[in-house]
């Protein structure tokens, strides 16, 4: 398709050609001589290979367009093959390329007219290459430059959808970390305090029937209270279409509840704090509660004895949470360690930070800092 263009084209500047010196100066039509035809030829047939060689076939193209005035009678309109060959380059090449070649080409034109044809030394029509020739590089360079944009548009809007789907992986990844965190500290908590409450059941069956019915008891009210925190964190996978299944997060002013829980099976936690409560921002709320939750989950799971200190310390920019509870070398309960991992990640997604380890002579600490409503507004 592309070769049958290039003859079409080159056909039609022959055409051009062939009329300019039929229709020339004088009366009648003039017979076009055989070097008159073979220059038209020549220039016209390198066109074939414009493509190729841009810059070769331009040079040809103005060496044979400055060799037509010689041949008598001659009267040049405008040379069709220079034409395309410059514009060829302007659109092939770049800018400086196309405007010296632009340059030399409209100098010889010119000064071909002018020499070759002395009676037309002062005609306006000398000055007519150069303006063909101007056009011819100015609308190639036009030609170049849109389709630079063009690509250069391409290739934003690839870059964008690229972008756009990496940050969608990057948030669904997120979301699904998030909702492995949340499922992790709901079960280990609610799972920690049925397997505590049952082990005490167990232990009282026989010898105090009442106080393991109690115990009975309090695992009925943990479990279900388990079925509802996972209720309402998997309602979150569900369609927007569908709010009734979501249910509110846990606060920190649930505090007294979640330590009444773990009081409840068997842990005996002991709090205390330093400074006037203040109110935590959305984030680190909801961090205080879960740090709180899984530090007492472990302390429950691994702790060699059941009980845990809980200190609370508020200033101005921050609370700090420190739970503490004995523990010893080695000693490893079932666990996968993806709860200090959540702390962590809970802690600095609140503009805050978490540690937790084994200390010499105070037992296993778990300590986060988060960023109160003074230092986020300041």
């Amino acid at each position: 398709m592309r070769g049958l263009r290039a003859a079409g084209l080159s056909l039609t500047v022959v055409l051009i050609g062939m009329a300019e010196i039929a229709y020339g100066s004088g009366p009648g039509l003039h017979k076009p001589s055989i070097p008159q035809v073979a220059l038209i030829l020549a220039g016209a047939g390198a066109l074939l290979l414009r493509r190729r060689h841009p810059r070769t076939v331009a040079v040809i193209t103005v060496l044979c367009g400055a060799a037509l005035p010689i041949i008598a009678p001659h009267e040049v309109v405008l040379d069709a093959a220079t034409v395309v060959a410059l514009y060829t380059v302007a659109e092939a090449t770049d800018r400086r390329t196309a405007a010296v070649l632009g340059a030399v080409a409209a100098a010889l034109l010119t000064a071909s007219s002018i020499i070759w044809l002395p009676n037309h030394l002062f005609d306006i029509s000398n000055v007519l290459p150069i303006n063909y020739v101007a056009a011819a590089v100015a609308v190639g360079d036009s030609v170049r430059n849109q389709r630079a944009l063009l690509r250069q548009e391409r290739r934003r809007a690839a870059e964008a959808e690229q972008t756009r789907e990496s940050e969608a992986r990057r948030q669904v990844r997120e979301e699904r970390v998030r909702i492995a965190r949340d499922l992790h500290d709901v079960v280990a908590h609610h799972i920690t305090l049925v397997n505590a409450q049952a082990a005490v059941a167990h232990h009282l069956l026989r010898t105090d029937p009442e106080r393991a019915h109690q115990a009975l008891a309090g695992i009925k009210d943990t479990s279900r209270a388990a079925l509802d925190d996972l209720r309402a964190t998997v309602g979150l996978l569900r369609t927007d279409d569908e709010p009734e299944a979501l249910q509110p997060a846990p606060s920190f002013a649930d505090l007294g509840a979640l330590l009444a829980s773990f009081r409840g099976a068997g842990l005996h936690v002991r709090l205390a704090q330093q400074g006037a409560a203040r109110p935590l921002p959305g984030p680190a709320d909801l961090a205080a509660y879960r740090i709180v939750q899984e530090a007492l989950t472990n302390a429950a799971k691994h702790g060699t004895r059941p009980e845990a200190d809980l200190q609370l310390a508020y200033t101005r920019q921050a609370l700090t949470i420190t739970v503490t509870n004995q523990a010893a070398p080695g000693r490893h309960g079932p666990g996968t360690g993806n709860g200090l991992i959540g702390m962590r990640e809970r802690a600095e997604s609140a503009g805050g930070r978490c540690t937790a380890g084994l200390r010499t002579g105070e037992g296993f600490v778990v300590q986060a800092r988060l960023p109160l409503i003074t230092e986020q507004s300041g």
